[in-house]
């Protein structure tokens, strides 16, 4: 049976009065496409992944880096991801990490370009090795918790029901995996996929240049913060 409160609502009047309207939910997911959309390391991994193994590898990273995200909105959600984003130790460590990271990424990638063995032959062939990327360059990105505090600071609130939360954290993910399965598709497609192949070499060797920059970036932050 409903309880009814002090204002002589019910339980269930409260339950509907904290759903997330349609208007609120657009608003989240317009905001989610755009955090997707950006350009950034993680484009560079997914379209990485799938010119090294196919649309497999690729769906593969890029469900894996929407889990990383999706985990990020669940903390945020319940509150966890404020100690990150105050915390200037834990944010330095996986800042840091996330760099040596990308580092790592960079000079696999630098290595294939030029016909070496390189970490991409023998890591990104399997699956399950490109789902690892995907999901570590999005966990090692202490910036995401920071976005996923000020994306939902206008929707989260004490009283938010578990079916506006689950929304939340749903759409945060869905839209992220959705994104990069385009992606996925749209560099793995017929003959695109076979010219881009053959410039595989110079296309590895920008991704690996983006990435240690963006590496370089972030240790000069951390240096210029200790």
């Amino acid at each position: 049976m409903p309880v009814t409160g002090i204002a002589g609502t019910t339980s269930a009047d409260q339950g509907q009065n904290n759903a997330m309207t349609l208007w609120e939910w657009l608003s989240l997911a317009s905001l989610c496409l755009a955090g997707a959309a950006s350009p950034g390391p993680s484009l560079a991994v997914v379209i990485s992944a799938s010119l090294s193994g196919g649309r497999i590898n690729g769906l593969a990273a890029a469900w894996a880096h929407a889990f990383g995200v999706g985990l990020y909105a669940a903390l945020t959600v319940f509150g966890l991801s404020a100690i990150i984003a105050t915390s200037d130790r834990l944010f330095t460590a996986l800042q840091t990490l996330g760099a040596i990271y990308l580092l790592w990424l960079a000079y696999g990638l630098w290595r294939s370009a030029h016909g070496e063995p390189s970490i991409k032959d023998t890591a990104t062939a399997h699956a399950s090795a490109a789902a690892r990327d995907g999901f570590t360059i999005a966990f090692l990105n202490p910036k995401l918790a920071v976005f996923m505090l000020a994306l939902f600071s206008q929707f989260v609130h004490p009283e938010a029901g578990s079916g506006s939360q689950a929304t939340m954290v749903s759409t945060a993910f869905f839209i992220d995996g959705l994104w990069y399965t385009l992606i996925t598709v749209a560099f793995t497609r017929g003959a695109w996929i076979e010219g881009l192949r053959k410039r595989a070499g110079a296309i590895d060797r920008v991704f690996a240049i983006l990435l240690a920059l963006v590496a370089a970036a972030i240790l000069a932050q951390v240096a210029q913060a200790l």
